[in-house]
């Protein structure tokens, strides 16, 4: 705290520097005016809180770099009021029922999304009548959706020819190429896959006759039964390979 002047300089005409008391009236007006520099002094170092910023309720400024957009206090968050306002059950793809590709009506052969694939269960296998040619016996191997619902199959078959006691005659038919599509199979609907050999009479193959023709859906493990009633079949030595094509719709060529 600073210390009251108890002399006053003066300075004569001749340069002479000299020093006189103040006057009584001039030291009460010192006095008074050390008086309040100190209660102001006390004031602002007491420990007192400072009052908070007063601000207009309900309102709230621009943050730093904002370019003026007013917002609405919300518990003392402030919202922009340019904000777009979403509205319930008017979002694109939900709130309304509705979707973007939604589903559409079940597919044709080529494809069916959502629909099961056919199980063993479900099938019936049979055998077609034969249809030779140029030394070719050629019969369709049918499977038949017998259950109360659709379903689908793709792709191959398996086969193999089997005696009275279950025993495999010759090896596992090979694949024709081919290009497999997913046949849709409403109930009592078929699709077929062509199972051919050559006539063993002209190839020389060693043959057997068969009891059962053992069918495998495609991508099952269970498999199906058919009696074999069409006679002898190669089972090894030239030309005795038995092939399989791809399933196609219906029951026949």
């Amino acid at each position: 705290m600073s210390t009251f002047p108890r002399t006053v300089a003066d300075t004569d005409r001749h340069g002479t520097v000299s020093t006189r008391r103040p006057s009584p009236a001039a030291r009460r007006a010192a006095l008074l005016a050390g008086v309040a520099l100190l209660s102001l002094l006390t004031g602002c170092n007491n420990g007192s809180p400072q009052s908070a910023p007063k601000t207009v309720p309900g309102t709230a400024g621009p943050a730093s770099g904002d370019t003026g957009t007013k917002g609405v206090s919300t518990g003392g968050a402030s919202t922009a009021a340019s904000t777009p306002t979403k509205k319930a059950g008017t979002g694109t793809g939900t709130g309304t029922g509705k979707a973007s590709g939604s589903a559409s009506a079940p597919a044709a052969s080529g494809g069916a999304h959502g629909t099961a694939r056919c199980h063993t269960s479900e099938l019936r296998a049979s055998v077609g009548r034969n249809d030779p040619g140029a030394g070719q016996e050629n019969f369709p191997l049918v499977l038949t959706n017998r259950s109360g619902h659709t379903c689908t199959v793709r792709g191959y078959p398996g086969a193999a020819f089997v005696d009275a006691s279950g025993k495999q005659l010759g090896p596992d038919p090979q694949r024709t190429p081919g290009t497999p599509t997913t046949i849709v199979l409403a109930p009592g609907h078929s699709a077929w896959s062509g199972l051919t050999f050559s006539n063993p009479s002209i190839s020389g193959a060693n043959t057997a006759t068969p009891a059962s023709l053992i069918v495998t859906p495609p991508d099952e493990l269970d498999s199906l039964k058919v009696a074999w009633t069409q006679g002898e079949v190669p089972v090894s030595g030239n030309a005795s390979s038995v092939r399989l094509t791809v399933l196609s719709p219906g029951t026949a060529p």
